[in-house]
């Protein structure tokens, strides 16, 4: 008994002893491998991408300085990358998110919905390239919606989908809409069901109608929520590979070349790697600038409102 008063008396003299310093800096010392990890993977690849976007050379770097820039700022190719990309994802997350809302608007109320969200995400539990394949096959290769077209009652007989600028995009954007729809949705029932209910009674008891709440009470509660769920969707967007590389590859006359898929043609198909870093450089830098400025228009302080 004795001794474990005497240990007991050790640890609290100790813990006493401990300067302010260290007990300030011991949550910081938890954190630090983790930190440390995270700039592992993330900051030193950027620091490198930067680097080897003043080189030039496939085999024997040169310094160049910003000769890759200002040689991208004339390229059309580039320019009609980023032009796809924004609208492929324009379209895209436009869809999705009309979708999404809708859906969780109807069932955000609903105990079964609750029950069922694992059903919603299976599409987004699939790798994407899985779905790639699966959609080229049921539209190109299989010919299997051409099939379903002309046995609904349309003769439109065998469809080149990827010989034509509008349904090649077509294949793209429902590919992506099938899988990450679930994604937005799953985000907007959430929030949808975390609002405060006692609101929504009081604007019952005053009689408004499900449309009116809906739209004047609930979606504007829920502009924090959107403005995170299109933000997360629109990086996935800008850096979606793996429907371009298998259903299209750029074509037709890259029409559905996107700039993920630029960097990755001029990267490891003409081997300028200084370039395509470049190219990584300008993106990220937008992405960036793109999501700050809409994280901010739905996240105002009190003063700025």
């Amino acid at each position: 008994m004795t001794d474990a008063v005497l240990a007991t008396s050790s640890i609290r003299t100790t813990a006493r002893r401990r300067s302010p310093f260290r007990r300030k800096a011991f949550p910081y010392l938890l954190l630090a491998p983790a930190v440390i990890y995270l700039l592992g993977i993330t900051l030193w690849p950027a620091i490198y991408a930067i680097k080897r976007s003043l080189q030039t050379g496939k085999f024997k770097l040169e310094w160049v300085g910003l000769q890759n820039y200002r040689e991208l700022l004339v390229d059309n190719a580039f320019w009609t990358s980023i032009w796809n990309t924004l609208l492929l994802g324009s379209i895209t997350l436009a869809i999705e998110f009309v979708i999404a809302m809708g859906l969780a608007a109807l069932v955000y109320r609903s105990g079964w919905a609750r029950g069922w969200r694992i059903v919603f995400t299976l599409p987004m539990l699939f790798m994407p390239s899985a779905v790639s394949y699966l959609w080229k096959l049921l539209f190109n290769d299989g010919r299997v919606i051409a099939d379903l077209i002309n046995r609904i009652g349309f003769d439109v007989g065998n469809i080149d989908w990827m010989g034509n600028v509008f349904n090649a995009r077509l294949v793209l954007v429902v590919a992506d809409v099938w899988q990450w729809t679930p994604f937005l949705f799953i985000i907007f029932v959430a929030g949808l069901q975390g609002q405060d209910k006692e609101i929504e009674e009081a604007a019952r008891l005053d009689g408004a109608s499900w449309t009116k709440l809906f739209f004047n009470i609930s979606l504007p509660m829920m502009r924090p929520v959107i403005a995170i769920a299109l933000v997360l969707r629109g990086v996935d967007i800008l850096s979606n590979f793996a429907g371009v590389h298998i259903i299209t590859q750029g074509t037709p006359g890259g029409a559905t070349e996107t700039v993920s898929y630029f960097i990755y043609r001029t990267a490891f198909k003409s081997f300028e790697q200084g370039y395509a870093s470049a190219a990584s450089v300008i993106v990220l830098v937008a992405t960036i600038i793109l999501a700050q400025l809409l994280l901010r228009r739905f996240f105002k302080s009190g003063t700025d409102a």
